[in-house]
Order: C-alpha cells, then structure tokens, then sequence
C-alpha cells in the first residue's frame, strides 16, 4: 500500500510540475493566429480579383476576336450568337461574384446549359438521336439543379 501512495504523490507532483511550466519560446502570441490569417485571407483575396480580372480580359479578348470574324464572314449565325451569349455569361458571372456571391453558384449552370444547347445547334442534323436525347436530358438535369439551389437560397 506505501508503494501505491508514493506512486500516486508521484504522478501527482509530476502532474503539478507540467502545469506550472512556461510555454515555449517557440510558441506563438495569442494575437498572432489573427494576424497571420488576415494576411493569408488578404493574400487570397488579390489572388481572386487577378484571376477573376484575367478571366473578363481573357472573355472580351474571346468577344473582340469573334467580332472580327463576324466582319470579315459578313455573317453572323446561330450558333455565332449563342457564343456571344457565353461570353455574356462569363462576364454577368465576374460581375454577380463581386455583388452578391450567393449567385454565384448558378451562373456556371446557365453557362453550362447555354453551351449544351449551342453544341446541339452546331451538330444540327448529322447528331444522332439518341445524343440529342440525352444532352437534351443533361439540359433538364442541370435545370433542375439551378432551381434547387435558387430556391434553398431563398429559404
């Protein structure tokens, strides 16, 4: 029974002597955490507004060449439009991420559907139709989707 009670104010005074002790010099300052992460979070956000700055220069380059093609063709088609409709969105999606970046999650699925229907159009009647079917289906997916995520948006 001595063996036990010596064990025990042992482990005791071991316990006491961890608990008093001073951290270490390699710790970190209870503020620094906060420091550290607004940087970091500043650092990503510059790292957002350039590529997203990047992404509408890359889209009016898009929209700049395919107005040249437009001139020199003297045509525009269909499907000519609906790529203008994709730059649009692109573009409409830069602006809602700044404004409202709820939003921001259904615009790729506008673009998607967009792209979906303009890719039917070019492959017009030589697609066979079961691939019209199911890019038809696709469209109707993504439909769905976009309505789910407006609608639990507003809830």
């Amino acid at each position: 029974m001595s063996n036990l009670s010596i064990m025990s104010s042992n482990e005791k005074e071991n316990s006491n002597q961890a608990s008093e002790r001073k951290p270490d010099s390699n710790s970190k300052a209870p503020g620094s955490n906060k420091i550290e992460n607004f940087f970091a979070l500043g650092i990503f956000q510059l790292i957002e507004r350039v590529l997203l700055t990047l992404v509408v220069l890359m889209t009016l380059g898009g929209v700049a060449f395919e107005v040249q093609t437009f001139y020199r063709a003297q045509t525009i088609s269909l499907a000519d439009i609906l790529l203008m409709f994709l730059y649009l969105e692109v573009i409409a999606m830069v602006a809602i991420f700044y404004s409202d970046r709820r939003s921001v999650f259904v615009y790729p699925i506008f673009i998607a559907i967009t792209a979906i229907a303009r890719l039917i159009i070019l492959q017009g009647k030589d697609m066979a139709p079961e691939n019209i079917l199911y890019e038809a289906i696709a469209i109707l997916v993504l439909a769905i989707a976009a309505v789910i995520i407006i609608r639990m948006r507003k809830d």
